[in-house]
């Protein structure tokens, strides 16, 4: 958690910061073989060198970005929880409860979708 300390630490809202690092800290307490760095400014998630997950902070919204695969295969899921979507990112909004037990399936389903991926993203 450490590597994303000084990305929460600049979060001015203090609603924003607290989710934001209550998400962050979930990540890596129940997959904790994933890597997590910074890259384009953001927090992400990554296992073998492969992009598993990220998140950006909107005035509006925390972004969860599983790829467009996560998100097409989860998109009844993504809306059944009250939130929308981009064919990129996932918004929550920072009034809305995060939805865990669907966090947790957009992670496992990358994890294993990208078992084999040898580059960052998928092609």
């Amino acid at each position: 958690m450490e590597v994303l300390a000084e990305y929460v630490a600049q979060i001015d809202d203090l609603q924003h910061r607290d989710r934001t690092e209550e998400v962050l800290a979930w990540v890596t307490r129940q997959f904790p073989n994933l890597k997590p760095k910074i890259a384009w400014n953001q927090p992400m998630f990554t296992d073998h060198g492969t992009f598993i997950i990220g998140f950006s902070i909107a005035k509006k919204h925390l972004a969860v970005a599983p790829e467009s695969a996560g998100i097409n295969h989860f998109s009844d899921e993504i809306v059944q929880a009250g939130y929308d979507h981009t064919k990129q990112l996932v918004r929550i909004p920072w009034d809305s409860p995060v939805d865990f037990s669907l966090l947790e399936k957009m992670i496992e389903f990358n994890i294993l979708d990208k078992a084999d991926c040898s580059t960052f993203w998928r092609k």
